[in-house]
């Protein structure tokens, strides 16, 4: 039997791995929108939209790793995969944590930002051709614009969701309700579930926010596509738990 050339067989593992790190995200974004379309709770529309994305963009590099990279490829990578999902994630952190007033007007911006994000990122000049087997970076291919959008639209929506993630678990240890006042009050009918799963949820950001360091030990393509699927893994978790530990209290009708 003649052995596969080393590229090869790495290919095929980040396909694979690539791979199953979109159908995670697309049991994700089917398991929200279920809960969405039968609860009508919109931070479960927020996360059926990320993973959405997530869904997309780990598409796209599987795609990537089994046929080689495009700059078609790269682009959807790029914008679903650093771009907006992981903004879209914090919006339904919000939503669970703060006003709905607030939250909608948010979603709306970040309708808004979405779609300028997706031009920018479609007519983006580039630098240079992509070269065969490598792993292409947005430092090399495009300009200083979709490089601050991906560094702004990954990096503060994770702290939000770490930071929300933390502070709901330290307010169900402290025996008060998840969330601000003025947000919809939340029973906590599981506390240690609730604190297991939205710790599950921070470390699951931290674990996709981790593919530049372990990019240089196992290599780029290697590392995103780790990164993606266990990272993924743990986020799915944390929802199911999390999801599972709370009812949201409903508003009775004012008398007449």
């Amino acid at each position: 039997m003649i052995p596969l050339p080393t590229f090869a067989v790495a290919n095929q593992l980040n396909s694979a791995l690539a791979g199953g790190a979109t159908l995670v995200a697309a049991a994700f974004a089917l398991s929200t929108f279920d809960r969405w379309h039968r609860r009508g709770q919109p931070q479960e529309l927020a996360w059926t939209v990320a993973m959405t994305l997530f869904t997309i963009g780990s598409g796209a590099l599987w795609w990537a790793e089994a046929t080689g990279w495009s700059m078609f490829a790269f682009r959807v990578f790029f914008l679903a995969g650093a771009v907006l999902n992981v903004a879209w994630l914090a919006l339904g952190t919000i939503y669970l944590l703060a006003n709905k007033n607030f939250a909608d007007q948010l979603r709306r911006t970040l309708v808004v930002l979405s779609a300028f994000s997706t031009g920018v990122i479609a007519v983006a000049p580039t630098k240079r051709d992509i070269i065969i087997g490598e792993f292409p970076a947005a430092r090399e291919l495009f300009g200083v614009l979709p490089r601050i959008m991906a560094a702004f639209g990954s990096g503060v929506p994770a702290l939000v969701i770490i930071f929300g993630a933390l502070w709901s678990t330290w307010r169900v240890i402290k025996f008060q309700t998840p969330n601000l006042k003025s947000a919809a009050q939340r029973t906590v009918v599981a506390p240690a579930r609730l604190a297991f799963g939205n710790m599950f949820v921070a470390v699951g950001t931290l674990v996709l926010s981790a593919s530049g360091t372990l990019a240089g030990r196992l290599g780029k393509d290697r590392a995103f596509a780790i990164t993606l699927l266990v990272g993924l893994c743990i986020l799915f978790i944390g929802f199911l738990v999390a999801s599972n530990s709370t009812q949201t209290q409903k508003k009775l009708p004012a008398n007449n």
